[in-house]
């Protein structure tokens, strides 16, 4: 059974779309932040179509940078993975992604995929608040909004609502991707440098996301130093290198 709060949310999207989704959900939740990605191409990348608050957001990159996480983890399994005391997990489960996760304040983590069966269409990332629990009642809430964000994505309906007024965008229209928040640096540059190295793009990605963890920065500004041709990943000996001038 959903809570009041989180049937107004469910309502009101059904019937404007309008306003901000993240913020609604994370208040009707009761949690640090929240969270929305799509799966897309063939490499299944999760696509970020919005969050609240920014921390949110610095989370799924974390994720995406490390390639490892809940929201991975609940996406490979079809199941919620819930962590709500980020301290409480083992040190070997995520090595790379628990000390910047807890650096940035994120205190505990549950995700719930996005999908019917076998088909994955994308991933719900809830940061839990700072006490650290996640009650029956949030993860109820948590898994309806899952399924209704799961149907507005299969579904692809844009005749309008469907409480039956038929003039309004219906749930699905707040799923429109910000221009803003789309990994297509990411997949322009793991194209270079899969040419530059003569190896497959899963070998690219994994060799972006390194220098991106190594280096500390950005994953997504890595890729645009990569697509602006200000580093090269053809110099196996040395390493990524920046050309002269920025031109490759």
């Amino acid at each position: 059974m959903i809570s009041d709060g989180m049937a107004d949310v469910l309502r009101s999207l059904r019937l404007d779309g309008g306003g901000d989704p993240a913020r609604a959900c994370a208040r009707a939740l009761g949690a640090d932040g929240v969270a929305l990605s799509l799966l897309v191409g063939s490499g299944r990348t999760a696509e970020p179509l919005w969050h609240y608050p920014d921390v949110s957001a610095r989370f799924e990159e974390l994720q995406f940078t490390v390639g490892e996480g809940p929201g991975p983890d609940a996406v490979s399994a079809g199941a919620p993975v819930l962590e709500p005391d980020l301290d409480r997990v083992r040190s070997d489960r995520w090595p790379a992604l628990l000390g910047p996760a807890q650096e940035m304040g994120v205190h505990g983590v549950c995700c719930f995929p996005l999908g019917i069966g076998a088909i994955r269409v994308g991933v719900l990332t809830v940061l839990c608040a700072a006490d650290r629990r996640m009650s029956e009642q949030p993860s109820a809430d948590a898994q309806a909004l899952a399924a209704a964000l799961t149907g507005a994505i299969l579904n692809g309906d844009r005749r309008g609502s469907r409480s039956g007024s038929g003039d309004g965008p219906g749930l699905d229209a707040f799923l429109e991707r910000p221009s803003g928040l789309n990994r297509a640096a990411v997949h322009q540059a793991t194209g270079i440098i899969s040419v530059q190295l003569g190896a497959p793009m899963e070998e690219a990605l994994l060799r972006l996301r390194a220098h991106a963890y190594s280096s500390e920065r950005p994953l997504g500004e890595v890729a645009e130093d990569v697509v602006a041709r200000r580093l090269r990943f053809d110099d196996d000996v040395s390493g990524p290198y920046s050309p002269d001038g920025g031109k490759g």
